[in-house]
């Protein structure tokens, strides 16, 4: 005997338009803000020296991004991005990779080595989504506080019990 249940058809035409089909957070079209419940997170990573500076900001305009990227970063430093246009008021060397046009590393001096990326900046990004994954949905109240430790975690490369001891005794809980 074959059990025959099925939760919903995959493909199905969603008919009713009163009640429109569910759509989580980040299936929703557009780029996320702080007032809409999907607050971005912006970030850079040196490449020779793997630090990581994480924030959660209320956009991503560009007077965001170009206060975090000067914040962050020493004045002279190689900025690699992608054509996002709120990065083009960086006062830095800037290099962009055009993923539109299906490009995702270029070799601009011609040595061989593709040196102008952003696969270290995925690469961060993608450490972040699976050290957060695991709380399985975070408020965004407190996403800074995830975030904060996500960095530290990245910067220190491990969690030491001398950082969970300091934590826990920072942390006052009042019934």
């Amino acid at each position: 005997m074959k059990c025959f249940r099925m939760r919903g058809k995959k493909g199905c035409e969603h008919f009713d338009s009163a009640d429109p089909p569910r759509r989580r957070a980040n299936k929703r079209r557009g780029r996320g803000t702080y007032a809409n419940d999907r607050p971005p997170v912006v970030g850079t990573v040196g490449r020779q020296s793997g630090q990581v500076r994480l924030r959660v900001v209320k956009d991503t305009k560009g007077e965001t991004l170009v206060d975090h990227v000067h914040r962050f970063t020493l004045a002279g430093s190689q900025l690699y991005t992608d054509e996002y246009q709120s990065y083009n008021h960086v006062i830095r060397p800037h290099a962009t990779v055009s993923h539109g046009d299906k490009e995702w590393a270029r070799d601009d001096d011609g040595d061989g080595i593709r040196e102008v990326h952003v696969n270290t900046a995925e690469g961060m990004w993608t450490d972040v989504r699976n050290f957060l994954r695991m709380f399985k949905g975070v408020h965004k109240k407190n996403l800074s506080g995830y975030i904060a430790i996500c960095e530290f975690r990245r910067n220190v490369k491990r969690i030491s019990p001398d950082f969970i001891s300091a934590l826990v005794t920072l942390h006052t809980f009042d019934p």
